[in-house]
């Protein structure tokens, strides 16, 4: 039995914290949202999946005091030099005279306008996973899915860009795709696996 009874997801984005819980709820761990708790969304500042994980799992854990997850991902396409990466979310971000928000439709179309006059359409999700604890302890691990962009979107499941995401050897988008079978091989999943492997 693992020691990880009750875990801060570090997020307020609701379809990651959904996933993440969903994820965890084999293993009997109450898991608090950031949201849930108040916690300050700290500023992504750093240039790498990993380094945005620990910095938004430290944060939760040194605020909640509780062992802390985070998860920093995003959409990597090949042909657009890594693009949006580790700015994925901000790709969505509407401008405040629009009301602010974010507006992943809008993210979508801007991926597959860049994408009209490139062959190659291959990309990837990339997930980083921190577990950080209270004493300033971390442990990341990472996890990625190949695939490529197709158009125009399919499926009302999932989050963020899953609607345009194809995983390789699938028929299904990660927006079409039930959401165990999603996290059965997801970017997401795999990070988990190994933070499973080591911690529970």
């Amino acid at each position: 039995m693992s020691i990880l009874n009750k875990i801060v997801v570090a997020s307020h984005n609701e379809g990651k914290v959904r996933e993440i819980r969903e994820l965890l709820i084999p293993y009997g761990v109450t898991t608090l949202s950031a949201a849930e708790l108040s916690l300050d969304e700290p500023v992504e500042t750093e240039l790498t999946f990993t380094g945005n994980a620990e910095l938004k799992a430290s944060a939760a854990a040194i605020a909640s005091g509780l062992p802390s997850l985070s998860d920093d991902s995003g959409l990597v396409v090949d042909s657009l030099n890594g693009d949006p990466g580790i700015y994925s979310a901000r790709w969505a971000e509407k401008p405040k005279s629009e009301g602010g928000g974010r507006d992943f439709s809008m993210a979508m179309w801007h991926v597959n306008d860049l994408l009209k006059l490139k062959e190659n359409r291959s990309a990837h999700f990339v997930c980083a996973l921190c577990l950080a604890m209270p004493s300033g302890k971390k442990f990341t691990y990472l996890g990625k899915v190949e695939g490529e962009i197709v158009w125009p979107p399919r499926g009302e499941r999932g989050f963020g860009y899953d609607p345009i995401f194809l995983a390789e050897g699938d028929v299904k988008t990660f927006g079409e795709m039930d959401p165990s079978k999603k996290h059965a091989k997801s970017h997401r999943a795999r990070a988990f696996e190994k933070l499973i492997l080591n911690h529970f």
